[in-house]
């Protein structure tokens, strides 16, 4: 029998602040990393491995971490933790399939990862307590349970937490200086009422601090998924919009302007404010226009200009991600890293794609588990191939995942925090394990339950930075990006 909805809170309590000694509070005000030389962090990486070597554990190894995030809610059940043995209304559609990992079985639409699985490990027992979108959005890119005091849900407010992904651009130093240390692709998160989902921004640090938004995906409120192939509709089911086209800011410099060419002035700020006007049509974000030595960089860096030509890569390499939105975003995001990004946010699906209501079993079969399955896999695989899996992180998750019992009405399953799974991958993640649990409907966390703050301290632990690192305000205050315990299980 499907369980009565109860209050979170009173499972697992939401964590306020992190814990953190009076001794190491002040260490951290006194290294708050926006002013702190990247020596004095390399030291302190050094003893967090050292510490970690004693303690048995592995020492952090990403360079780099590639965070995807499914807006709308990956559904646990038609994933990666599915209960054949529950009652027909909890069940669902879908057969689990064995994978290459004895014992562990996942959903028999993601037969690739299946075939992978001793490479990645899956966390069954990620908890939050919001059912809404909005909130959900909000704990999760910002790996914080409580809400900020200001929070709106249909906007982003300026003492919102910080993203992630703002956090390490803020605090990290790019591996290659050309690129900023964060970026977020192929789109920014807007809902089709042109809502703009807050979580994303910099919040409280201030715009400047937003991340680097890469929007190659034009706005579209008609329909959902992995265009060209996989575009669909909820209540209309599969389509396909001609006016739909990946693509990407073109960085390239003006036909006869060389970088020999560039230190006359005159000339080169006439080459930035065209790229700028140009930029500004695809919503690169004001980063831009932020440093200009950083935008010289980026029109002349090679390596740059073949991340974002993604639809032009070799016809191998792009069936192996997938020739469609999906497979084009996460082959960006892995030419990002390889050219120095410390951190990508890779948005796969817009206007909530995965919120998957109505009509979800034939759109999770055909539309949305194959391209997911596919680009994750290629991605691993090109990852292990070139010596770079140990050095990435992997992270996927949604804000939320989707109820036990099925609404047969549409059919499909709705909001539900109490239980999503996660994906991890690389960046000295152990494969071929499951994480914690779910009880026996899928419902609730049956052990070792984790929230937000968890995962991003993995994030941030996997990068190598220490547990008393911090941001500082404009009034010189530090702020704590730990407020939790990184997953040991999976490291």
């Amino acid at each position: 029998m499907h369980r009565p909805a109860r209050n979170l809170n009173h499972v697992i309590p939401i964590p306020t602040h992190p814990r953190l000694s009076r001794r190491t509070a002040l260490s951290a005000g006194s290294v708050g990393l926006l002013g702190l030389g990247m020596n004095h962090v390399e030291e302190l990486r050094v003893q967090a491995d050292v510490k970690a070597a004693g303690s048995g554990l592995q020492p952090v190894r990403a360079r780099s971490v590639i965070f995807v995030f499914l807006s709308g809610g990956l559904t646990q059940h038609e994933s990666f933790d599915p209960k054949p043995k529950a009652p027909q209304g909890i069940r669902g559609d879908f057969n689990p399939i064995s994978t290459s990992t004895p014992g562990f079985q996942i959903c028999e639409h993601l037969p690739l990862l299946a075939a992978r699985s001793h490479k990645w490990s899956v966390l069954r027992s990620l908890t939050s307590p919001y059912n809404g979108h909005s909130s959900g959005h909000m704990a999760f890119q910002s790996g914080r349970t409580p809400l900020p005091p200001t929070f709106n849900g249909s906007k982003p407010m300026p003492e919102d937490w910080p993203s992630i992904a703002s956090i390490v651009g803020a605090v990290t130093q790019p591996r290659n200086n050309n690129l900023p240390p964060a970026a977020v692709l192929p789109e920014r998160l807007v809902h089709r009422s042109t809502r703009v989902i807050p979580g994303q921004f910099a919040g409280q640090m201030g715009h400047r601090h937003d991340p680097w938004f890469i929007e190659a995906s034009p706005f579209n409120a008609g329909s959902y998924g992995a265009y060209p192939d996989y575009e669909f509709h909820f209540t209309r089911g599969r389509e396909r919009n001609k006016n739909l086209a990946f693509q990407a800011p073109n960085l390239s410099l003006p036909e006869g302007i060389t970088q020999g060419r560039l230190g006359n002035r005159r000339q080169l700020l006439d080459v930035l404010e065209s790229q700028r006007r140009y930029l500004d049509r695809f919503a690169v974000t004001e980063n831009f226009s932020r440093s200009r030595q950083g935008a010289i960089n980026l029109l002349t860096d090679k390596s740059v200009q073949e991340a974002f030509d993604v639809t032009r890569a070799p016809e191998k390499v792009q069936q192996r991600y997938g020739k469609n939105a999906f497979g084009w975003s996460m082959l960006m995001a892995r030419r990002l890293v390889a050219a120095g990004v410390n951190l990508v946010q890779v948005n796969l699906g817009n206007n909530e794609t995965w919120d998957t209501h109505d009509n979800a079993f034939p759109l999770l079969k055909d539309c949305l588990l194959p391209p997911t399955d596919r680009a994750l896999a290629g991605l691993i695989d090109d990852l292990e191939e070139s010596g770079e899996l140990d050095e990435t992180l992997i992270v996927m998750l949604g804000e939320m995942g989707r109820t036990p019992k099925i609404n047969t009405k549409l059919p499909g399953r709705d909001h539900w925090g109490a239980v999503q799974s996660a994906f991890f991958a690389g960046g000295g993640i152990k494969g071929g394990r499951a994480v914690g649990s779910s009880d026996e409907l899928a419902a609730y966390p049956a052990s070792n339950a984790q929230r937000p703050e968890n995962v991003a301290a993995t994030i941030y632990h996997s990068l190598g930075l220490p547990d008393t690192t911090a941001w500082t305000d404009e009034l010189n205050r530090p702020h704590h990006i730990y407020h939790g315990e990184p997953i040991y299980d999976l490291l």
